[in-house]
């Protein structure tokens, strides 16, 4: 390498303002190319100017099947079986019958309207905390499918919703929950 050429790179090179130089001069080369070698009627993204038109990939009067209009099934009972409204009452003035009994009376008392799995949630439950001392309505009813519906009872403190289940036409409760007013 020539002894010129060698001094004007190790001048370059040791300048603050060289350095930015010869980065400025090979970013300018890139962009360079790279116009070069790109098609000019290329439509990828840029960042200054928007579609004027929205892309619309699906026809809106398709029925996607994400909402059902139809109403929902009815719920069905066995014949000489209670209807759900009837075992979400009972359930609701057995739960808030928590005066003066004794926790394993009060789950007795809750059995016959209840699922296995409700009745094992409610092993060693202490009716002292049950938060309300009477059933205000009738139950309201939403039903989900033939065999699953969700009750809302209103009672002296709040709501008392249920989630019903009629796997064999048998009405009973499979889920509690409970929303202070």
């Amino acid at each position: 390498m020539p002894r010129s050429l060698e001094l004007g790179l190790n001048r370059i090179f040791r300048s603050r303002w060289g350095v930015a130089v010869v980065l400025l001069v090979i970013v300018l080369a890139i962009v360079g190319l790279a116009r070069l070698f790109s098609d000019a009627n290329d439509s990828g993204p840029s960042l200054g100017t928007a579609s004027p038109d929205p892309v619309v990939s699906v026809d809106p009067k398709d029925d996607d099947s994400i909402i059902d209009t139809a109403p929902p099934p009815s719920p069905s009972t066995t014949p000489g079986r209670a209807k759900p409204e009837a075992v979400a009452y009972a359930f609701a003035s057995a739960w808030v019958d928590h005066q003066n009994v004794t926790p394993k009376a009060w789950r007795a008392q809750l059995l016959p309207n209840s699922t296995k799995k409700i009745a094992d949630e409610l092993e060693g439950v202490d009716p002292a905390g049950v938060p309300a001392e009477r059933v205000i309505g009738r139950p309201s009813l939403v039903p989900v499918s033939e065999t699953v519906v969700n009750a809302a009872v209103t009672m002296d403190t709040g709501r008392l919703d249920l989630r019903l289940v009629a796997p064999d036409g048998h009405w009973r409760v499979d889920g509690i929950d409970w929303n202070p007013a």
